[in-house]
């Protein structure tokens, strides 16, 4: 019987990880292309729902400048160029479509309170609107849904459509310095230190919204301890986490939709 191969040294295994950029240009790009793909995810997992739905990106140069999808733009057709560049006002100052300002008053003040933040992400999935009708948190009853615990908060409270920016400032100050928070009657909003985090941890939150329902509805979940929870979300809850989660998504939407490049 022949002796079994010897291993592969770690270093000389391939781990991909968040690129580092050499230009403001190079990195404009990159983040364009993510939020592009993203919003095509969005769109194929049914989280838009009308006009309702925005994934906003920090410029690179200009840190008071957003990247965000234009208003009534279908998620499954928008490509890097249909980008609209809005300044921290809302306002365009490149392209030609007008955005959400509804939406945008909210993510304006998450950008203005969080400086780590590049990405933030808010659309009107499912689960996450059913979670929020009953107005609760993501419990830790999966490896998953730990990922969350301790690190996403509840804005109880509705006062309609947002597009008063003190209502967003108050939205901002509920979300403080966790990935994630539930808008009662209203729906999920997740940020990251890049799009591909902020992407994940809104389609995570989500899935973790409907396993918590189905749960509910089949019994009684049984949650899991403070002290493995909080351990869990140590190995899970990082943004370079859910970057590398969030790679197999990209891949498989970039490589099927390459026109979302351009």
């Amino acid at each position: 019987m022949s002796d079994a191969p010897a291993p592969v040294p770690f270093e000389h295994l391939h781990v991909a990880m968040p690129p580092v950029h050499e230009t403001v240009d190079e990195e404009r790009t990159y983040r364009k292309r993510r939020l592009a793909g993203a919003l095509r995810l969005f769109g194929q997992f049914g989280y838009e729902e009308g006009v309702s739905g925005h994934v906003t990106a920090r410029d690179p140069e200009y840190a008071d400048c957003f990247w965000v999808n234009p208003f009534g733009a279908p998620f499954a057709e928008l490509a890097a160029s249909d980008l609209v560049l809005v300044n921290g006002d809302g306002r365009v100052v490149l392209g030609r479509a007008p955005v959400n300002q509804a939406a945008f008053a909210v993510h304006a003040q998450v950008h203005r309170a969080r400086r780590d933040v590049v990405a933030v992400a808010h659309s009107h999935s499912t689960y996450g609107r059913a979670l929020a009708a009953l107005g609760e948190l993501i419990e830790p009853i999966t490896q998953e849904a730990c990922g969350f615990y301790q690190d996403h908060a509840l804005y109880d409270a509705y006062t309609g459509v947002t597009v008063d920016p003190e209502e967003g400032r108050r939205i901002a100050t509920a979300l403080g310095p966790y990935k994630a928070i539930v808008l009662r009657n209203h729906g999920l909003l997740t940020v990251g230190t890049s799009v591909d985090a902020a992407a994940w941890w809104f389609i995570a939150m989500e899935r973790c919204a409907r396993v918590q329902l189905t749960a509910r509805a089949a019994g009684k979940p049984v949650p899991i301890g403070h002290r493995d929870a909080v351990a869990t979300r140590e190995q899970l809850g990082t943004d370079l986490a859910a970057w590398i989660n969030y790679q197999p998504l990209w891949r498989r939407i970039s490589r099927a939709e390459p026109g979302l490049l351009s």
